[in-house]
């Protein structure tokens, strides 16, 4: 009997800028998306440096890999899409949800 072993599930993330998105996998996305909505839901405006450190305290322990880096490749992708933005003017950046 043949056992079938599925690739996870993979995303190609968006970049606001129109760059090259990256393949990350889609249960990883999914988590630190979950994360970075929920933190800005909770706290309303935030720096990008809270918002890494709130996603940090959610995530630690619980999630393999750089939480730092997939923060910051999840909330690139997340502008791209319209779910978050930049507060323009606001000195060092503000994330809010659109």
């Amino acid at each position: 009997m043949k056992v079938s072993r599925s690739m996870p599930e993979k995303i190609v993330t968006l970049h606001p800028a129109g760059k090259a998105g990256v393949n990350i996998d889609k249960q990883k996305y999914d988590t630190v998306r979950e994360a970075i909505l929920q933190s800005l839901q909770d706290n309303g405006m935030m720096t990008f440096k809270d918002l890494a450190a709130e996603v940090r305290r959610r995530l630690e322990g619980s999630f393999a890999g750089s939480i730092s880096w997939y923060v910051t490749t999840v909330k690139l992708d997340l502008e791209a899409r319209g779910e978050i933005k930049r507060v323009p003017k606001s000195g060092s950046q503000r994330l809010v949800i659109s």
